[in-house]
Protein backbone atom coordinates (compact mmCIF):
# COMPACT_ATOMS: atom_id res chain seq x y z
CA UNK A 1 0.00 0.00 0.00
CA UNK A 2 1.63 3.52 -0.84
CA UNK A 3 1.84 6.27 1.14
CA UNK A 4 -0.47 8.13 -1.21
CA UNK A 5 -3.30 5.91 -0.39
CA UNK A 6 -3.23 5.76 2.91
CA UNK A 7 -3.26 9.57 3.24
CA UNK A 8 -6.55 9.07 1.10
CA UNK A 9 -7.88 6.98 3.04
CA UNK A 10 -7.02 9.32 6.15
CA UNK A 11 -8.79 12.03 4.17
CA UNK A 12 -11.44 10.53 3.66
CA UNK A 13 -12.25 9.62 7.29
CA UNK A 14 -11.07 13.01 8.68
CA UNK A 15 -14.00 14.37 6.61
CA UNK A 16 -16.63 12.29 7.73
CA UNK A 17 -15.57 13.16 11.05
CA UNK A 18 -16.04 16.73 9.94
CA UNK A 19 -18.79 16.52 8.63
CA UNK A 20 -20.25 14.31 11.40
CA UNK A 21 -19.00 17.58 13.69
CA UNK A 22 -20.61 20.36 11.79
CA UNK A 23 -23.64 18.45 11.39
CA UNK A 24 -24.05 18.09 14.93
CA UNK A 25 -23.78 22.28 15.61
CA UNK A 26 -26.31 24.79 15.71
CA UNK A 27 -25.56 27.41 13.61
CA UNK A 28 -27.50 29.78 15.52
CA UNK A 29 -24.55 28.86 18.36
CA UNK A 30 -27.42 26.35 20.60
CA UNK A 31 -26.24 23.25 19.03
CA UNK A 32 -25.52 20.26 21.05
CA UNK A 33 -25.80 21.51 24.43
CA UNK A 34 -28.92 23.51 24.04
CA UNK A 35 -30.45 20.30 23.48
CA UNK A 36 -29.62 19.47 27.11
CA UNK A 37 -30.85 22.58 28.76
CA UNK A 38 -28.75 25.42 27.32
CA UNK A 39 -28.78 27.22 30.77
CA UNK A 40 -26.15 28.48 33.14
CA UNK A 41 -26.36 25.99 35.71
CA UNK A 42 -25.19 23.25 33.37
CA UNK A 43 -25.14 19.54 34.95
CA UNK A 44 -22.26 16.90 34.01
CA UNK A 45 -20.15 19.34 31.85
CA UNK A 46 -23.25 19.84 29.06
CA UNK A 47 -22.36 23.66 28.82
CA UNK A 48 -18.86 23.40 27.29
CA UNK A 49 -19.82 20.64 24.30
CA UNK A 50 -20.31 23.33 21.92
CA UNK A 51 -16.27 24.50 23.03
CA UNK A 52 -15.67 20.88 22.35
CA UNK A 53 -17.41 20.77 18.96
CA UNK A 54 -16.03 24.09 17.61
CA UNK A 55 -12.03 22.90 19.15
CA UNK A 56 -13.05 19.53 17.14
CA UNK A 57 -13.51 21.71 13.95
CA UNK A 58 -10.66 23.40 14.07
CA UNK A 59 -8.33 20.24 14.38
CA UNK A 60 -10.08 18.28 12.07
CA UNK A 61 -9.85 21.03 9.72
CA UNK A 62 -5.89 21.57 10.50
CA UNK A 63 -5.48 17.90 10.42
CA UNK A 64 -7.68 17.73 6.81
CA UNK A 65 -5.41 20.76 5.62
CA UNK A 66 -1.95 18.40 6.49
CA UNK A 67 -3.17 15.52 5.21
CA UNK A 68 -4.65 17.01 1.34
CA UNK A 69 -0.52 18.77 1.65
CA UNK A 70 1.64 15.04 2.44
CA UNK A 71 -1.09 13.57 -0.33
CA UNK A 72 -0.40 16.11 -2.60
CA UNK A 73 3.59 15.90 -2.31
CA UNK A 74 3.42 12.02 -2.78
CA UNK A 75 1.55 12.27 -6.41
CA UNK A 76 3.66 10.66 -8.67
CA UNK A 77 3.21 10.01 -12.21
CA UNK A 78 1.38 12.81 -12.91
CA UNK A 79 3.97 15.42 -12.75
CA UNK A 80 4.25 18.12 -15.08
CA UNK A 81 8.03 18.35 -14.42
CA UNK A 82 8.63 14.38 -15.87
CA UNK A 83 7.06 15.95 -19.02
CA UNK A 84 9.47 18.85 -19.57
CA UNK A 85 12.19 17.08 -18.50
CA UNK A 86 11.54 13.79 -20.85
CA UNK A 87 10.95 16.41 -23.98
CA UNK A 88 14.31 17.75 -23.26
CA UNK A 89 15.65 14.74 -23.44
CA UNK A 90 14.29 14.35 -26.75
CA UNK A 91 15.79 17.59 -27.72
CA UNK A 92 19.21 17.08 -26.77
CA UNK A 93 19.22 13.47 -28.50
CA UNK A 94 17.79 15.32 -31.46
CA UNK A 95 20.77 17.71 -31.41
CA UNK A 96 23.29 15.12 -30.94
CA UNK A 97 24.04 12.93 -34.16
CA UNK A 98 23.32 9.44 -33.61
CA UNK A 99 26.73 8.33 -35.92
CA UNK A 100 29.12 10.62 -35.78
CA UNK A 101 31.23 11.83 -38.96
CA UNK A 102 34.07 9.79 -39.06
CA UNK A 103 37.58 11.79 -38.73
CA UNK A 104 39.42 12.73 -42.04
CA UNK A 105 43.14 12.87 -41.89
CA UNK A 106 44.45 15.67 -43.99
CA UNK A 107 46.51 15.08 -46.68
CA UNK A 108 49.30 17.11 -47.52
CA UNK A 109 50.05 17.32 -51.29
CA UNK A 110 53.71 18.76 -50.52
CA UNK A 111 55.05 15.68 -49.00
CA UNK A 112 55.83 14.44 -52.72
CA UNK A 113 59.55 13.12 -53.37
CA UNK A 114 61.52 15.76 -54.62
Amino acid sequence: MSAYAIYLAGIIIVSFLLILVVMVQNPKGGGLSSTFGGGANQIGGVKKTGDFLEKSTWVLSAIMVALILLANSTISGTSTDAKVLQGSEQIEGNLAPDNPATPTTPTNDTDTAE
